[in-house]
């Protein structure tokens, strides 16, 4: 069954256009990933899809009975409103009753002897009971742990930009309708959240349609790829890694018809310079299919290589931090921490958002004082730093001033010296478009713009904060390609595990202010090792023997076994303090139905700890 479809769309702003007739249908069971370069439209095709926008030109037709669901970059949720009030918030049946529920249980709380209020309350709770209601609740709490909010009731003015986008990716995962229209739903998730809504997403019903720059995003959850490339739409069934396979053989097929375009073109030259003697109207009809000929661009992929910069030599010495240190007010992000950076090392650096990962790369880039600890670079280190804020970058300055003002020329690794305006083609950026201003592009030209100032300095140690959140695929590919060419160090902070894999050796979990281990990549491996080097010892069996003979040495508890045998005694003793004041509380709460739920949950939870706090003390008693 057909979902949407654009016949003949274009639209522009200004002088700019982004479509220009496209055609695309959106199906029931489609899961379409769009891909294309930043600035190329790929945010306002999902509005006119949605219906936020109307194109200049074409028809977009949303079939009757269609719900369409659409999270933007930057979702606008009320303030006012707490994080549960707002995921309910759904014109789906099931959400409209639980946010009813919710308004009800909150009424009762103001006006506890009210009869009208409790009679509400109660014919609430019938309604909840006979909808399956809790079931319901129970999923919208499970899917916004999943993403990391776990303050409930938390306003939605104290959340970061971060924590918002992941409060609306909830309330539209609730409420998919028909289909669901996600752009970026990876940026500001970790990896384990990543890989959780992969899975989620491919349980739903709903079509999709989503803009992402994870590839392994678009290699397990799309079956279709669509390319919005020079204001068309091509569509390539499949997902990520047949896209790369169709995508090379129509670079062939076009680089086949360009050769064959430029053969013409030379053969109407030569007849124009010969000055035949035909018929004015042949030879003015002849003139004008020669500036057709010529006005045919052709993207070559040779356009989209790797940087070959000419690397600074790297001495044996690197990085020494030690005892580094930061807080913000009552906030202590790290403390006692060391780092060491070898030649040659390529680091990745994983963690849940809001850990300190940003504020450690500042740290040792000097952008920001640690409050305590000693940093020692080497002599011959040059580093860039590829930070999230891209600092510097002036709204009225030309793109190709820009980076004619870092650096007029460079040098490649071949020897060959190269302007601005050629290194600005390399990364994707064409002449026209280099006369811009820079206030005129779009958040990912920005940022593939900062990039190419970062790089273009020839550093020998390169850190990358976050580097694939607002870079299409495209730019990506580059960066990895001058990345293959890099004999320099490398960290990353990232959640994108595709560029993990394809660019580091290692990874090192940053998490509670500390650094962990390095694992080796891939993603896989380092999370199996680090879930192994978790887990607890299996426990120690005692061997039944026929007769009596010189004992063995019984197993002693190591001395980390021994603090947690101590932690769990204490832990047990306060848990079932808990118990015993959570049973007191409900025996107390009367008719006060909201309270006697939460209390509840509540004692459920601490009784499921504390049985597993007792089995692990009894494990530990044995071997004691």
């Amino acid at each position: 069954m057909n979902l949407v479809r654009l016949e003949n769309v274009t639209h522009y702003y200004s002088e700019r256009t982004l479509l220009d007739g496209v055609h695309l249908q959106i199906n029931e069971g489609d899961r379409i990933g769009l891909i294309g370069r930043n600035g190329s439209g790929k945010t306002t095709l999902l509005r006119l899809i949605a219906g936020e926008e109307t194109p200049r030109a074409g028809q977009v037709t949303v079939w009757g009975g269609v719900r369409v669901r659409f999270l933007p970059q930057n979702p606008q949720l009320d303030p006012e409103m707490t994080v549960l009030d707002t995921v309910f918030q759904s014109s789906s049946p099931l959400m409209r009753l639980l946010y009813d529920y919710q308004q009800a249980a909150d009424a009762l709380e103001r006006e506890p002897e009210d009869t009208a209020v409790q009679a509400q309350f109660a014919a609430m709770t019938q309604k909840m009971d006979a909808a399956g209601g809790w079931t319901a609740e129970t999923e919208a709490k499970t899917i916004l742990t999943k993403l990391g909010i776990g303050d409930f009731d938390a306003k939605i003015s104290t959340l970061s930009g971060g924590q918002k986008k992941r409060v609306a990716l909830a309330y539209a995962l609730l409420d998919p309708a028909d289909l669901l229209i996600l752009d970026e739903p990876t940026n500001h998730i970790d990896a384990d959240a990543i890989a959780w809504l992969e899975k989620y997403l491919l349980t739903i019903p709903s079509a999709l349609l989503m803009v992402t720059h994870d590839r392994y995003f678009l290699e397990r959850v799309v079956n279709k790829i669509v390319e919005l490339d020079r204001r068309e739409l091509v569509m390539y069934s499949g997902n990520y890694g047949r896209y790369l396979e169709k995508r090379a053989l129509r670079e062939e097929q076009l680089q086949t018809a360009e050769i064959k375009r430029q053969a013409l073109l030379r053969r109407e030259l030569e007849w124009l310079r010969r000055g035949a003697m035909a018929r004015s109207t042949k030879q003015k009809a002849r003139k004008q299919r020669v500036a057709e000929l010529q006005k045919i661009q052709y993207d070559r992929g040779d356009q989209r290589v790797a940087l070959a910069l000419a690397g600074r030599r790297l001495g044996k010495r690197v990085l020494e931090a030690t005892n580094l240190s930061k807080s913000y007010g009552d906030l202590t992000l790290f403390r006692d921490l060391d780092f060491q950076l070898n030649p040659g090392d390529r680091i990745g650096v994983i963690g849940p958002n809001g850990a300190g990962k940003s504020t450690f790369l500042d740290v040792l880039a000097g952008k920001t004082e640690p409050d305590t600890g000693s940093i020692q670079w080497g002599e011959t280190v040059h580093l860039g730093y590829y930070d999230q804020q891209s600092a510097g970058l002036r709204e009225d300055m030309r793109v190709i001033d820009y980076i004619n003002d870092a650096a007029p020329l460079i040098r490649t690794q071949d020897g060959q010296r190269v302007e601005a305006a050629q290194m600005l083609e390399w990364f994707l950026f064409t002449r026209p478009e280099q006369q811009a201003k820079i206030g005129s592009l779009s958040g990912g030209e920005r940022r593939r713009l900062y990039l190419l100032r970062t790089l273009i300095h020839q550093p020998n140690v390169l850190f990358l904060d976050e580097p694939t959140n607002d870079l299409d695929v495209q730019t990506l590919t580059v960066l990895e390609q001058f990345l293959d060419h890099f004999r320099g160090c490398l960290v990353v902070v990232s959640h994108d595990r595709y560029f993990l894999d394809r660019n580091v050796d290692f990874l090192m979990s940053f998490e509670a202010g500390v650094l962990g281990t390095r694992y080796p990549t891939p993603y896989e491996t380092y999370r199996r090792l680090r879930q192994e080097a978790a887990a607890p010892p299996p426990p120690a069996r005692k061997k039944a023997t026929k007769e009596k003979r010189p004992s063995a040495p019984q197993p002693q508890l190591t001395w980390k076994q021994k603090r947690e045998l101590e932690t769990l005694e204490s832990r047990i003793s306060d848990l079932e303090r808990q118990k015993a004041a959570l049973e007191e509380a409900i025996n107390q709460s009367g008719r006060d139905y909201k309270k006697l739920q939460s209390l509840a949950e509540e004692l459920t939870a601490v009784k499921k700890e504390l049985e597993t706090t007792e089995l692990r003390w009894l494990e530990l008693a044995e071997i004691e």
